[in-house]
């Protein structure tokens, strides 16, 4: 990146962490204490490469497949993955390149682009929706755990497993990063070998043989799931050594992990023959597969870690000077109890995630151009009294107007009614080619372009 690097704000990073000697540094417990640059390339890495796998992502590749009867090729499929995920990727290790020049968290940083009070708007979102998946990883990792254990019962007790081991992580997050690094990865490296070379070796059909219709939708899918991480990224790499580092780690960690996650997840759908619910089983089908299946179900833990972290890290937004620790330990508890209760989400709530979702497409568009090309070439004020930039809220909520307008959210019938009788009005129909994350992102990046070259002090 050519952009001057920005220094933070002297307010906003007051006191240099005290640690005793030899201890090890970890992560700050309240917002005004600046944070331990311990993370090299090789952390983050493994960081990002470990949150790009997941048993989410495998049974996600359903989204890129298509409906029955409608499928793409694998050929198209794939290429959907690739291209996907390097857009995405690509935004994510922008984010994370931020967090590790400001060595603000995500939603402290947004404290420079909207001033202190309107950043408040983005991290009360951002709490619900880390909380939101949160409790759907925990979910996920009990029916992980069941089915290696091939029984329907004692969901109670995995679903406290991993509560308690995901709040375990985030007391020590540096710790934590740092067993990645050196054990999870490997672990999970032989696993997904094994399981591409026993899945591979069986074959798989191709339904949608020649099938390239609604592929620029797959990759609009792809796109949003490495951009749900853009609202956490700066969480950890401001942490980072250097902002080289945070950017390569995240970029490439994150691809290489999300392609392969995504094509696995796509063959053993193939083998299921569509069937989402029997997709796992094509993991523990194979020899040995539940003792692999096993680490999976496992590691599913740092995607719990990051969602209640970076929930923690949001709530200090609001309230900086509280122990980070009695937040994540709260805020485990409470995904915990959620998930105790919640055995699936409904489909409405899976659209209310959704449209948070599509919050933080433009909302990183109008971040990443504001910080390169706008105030953020001198430095943003991301201190307590940071003040307003209320004209920053325009671009931002024209991208999300421009997202819903092309793709609605179903999360109500008069939401969505609104927006197609608009599209009525307008005698737009959505095409293949309309991709909602992308003409937002573009929308919401030029008018705040726009804005730093006509009000360069706003």
């Amino acid at each position: 990146m050519t952009a001057a690097s920005p220094s933070p704000s002297p307010s906003a990073l007051l006191d240099r962490p005290q640690d005793a000697p030899g201890a090890r540094a970890e992560a700050p417990l309240t917002l005004d204490t600046a944070p331990p640059r311990t993370l090299g390339f090789k952390d983050q890495f493994a960081l990002w490469a470990n949150l790009g796998i997941s048993l989410i992502g495998f049974t996600s590749a359903a989204t890129v497949l298509g409906q029955p009867g409608s499928e793409l090729s694998f050929t198209a499929a794939t290429t959907a993955i690739l291209v996907g995920t390097v857009i995405g990727t690509a935004m994510l290790a922008v984010a994370a390149l931020i967090g590790a020049r400001t060595g603000a968290p995500a939603m402290a940083v947004l404290r420079g682009l909207f001033g202190t009070r309107l950043s408040f708007v983005p991290t009360v979102l951002n709490i619900m929706q880390c909380v939101g998946w949160g409790v759907y990883e925990l979910i996920v990792i009990a029916w992980g755990a069941q089915t290696v254990a091939g029984t329907q019962g004692w969901r109670w007790l995995f679903v406290v497993l991993a509560g308690a081991l995901t709040t375990v992580l985030t007391i020590w997050p540096l710790g934590s990063i740092a067993a990645l690094r050196k054990y999870v990865a490997i672990a999970v490296g032989v696993t997904m070998v094994y399981f591409t070379v026993q899945l591979g070796r069986q074959g798989f059909p191709d339904p949608g043989a020649g099938n390239w219709k609604g592929f620029l939708g797959a990759t609009d899918a792809i796109i949003a799931v490495s951009i749900s991480f853009v609202p956490l990224a700066a969480d950890y790499t401001r942490h980072s050594r250097t902002p080289r580092a945070s950017f390569w780690g995240t970029f490439s960690g994150y691809t290489v992990a999300q392609v392969w996650c995504y094509l696995l997840g796509l063959i053993a759908l193939l083998q299921s023959n569509g069937k989402v619910d029997n997709l796992l089983s094509s993991f523990s089908g194979v020899a040995a597969g539940w003792a692999f299946l096993l680490v999976l179900v496992l590691r599913e833990a740092d995607q719990s870690f990051a969602n209640v972290y970076s929930t923690a890290m949001s709530v200090h937004n609001l309230f900086p000077k509280v122990d980070r620790r009695l937040l994540t330990g709260g805020i485990g508890l409470l995904v915990t109890g959620l998930a105790l209760e919640i055995k699936a989400f409904t489909a409405s709530y899976y659209n209310f995630l959704g449209l948070i979702g599509a919050v933080f497409v433009p909302l990183f568009a109008v971040l990443a151009v504001d910080f390169f090309l706008g105030r953020g070439r001198q430095g943003w004020d991301m201190s307590q009294d940071a003040p307003s930039r209320p004209v920053m809220l325009l671009p931002w909520v024209l991208g999300f107007a421009t997202y819903q307008f092309l793709a609605p959210t179903a999360i109500t019938g008069w939401w969505t009614d609104f927006w197609t009788h608009l599209q009525t009005l307008v005698h737009f129909t959505p095409q293949g080619w309309t991709s909602a994350s992308l003409f937002s992102f573009l929308v919401a990046g030029l008018v705040t372009w726009g804005i730093t070259r006509l009000s360069p002090a706003a």
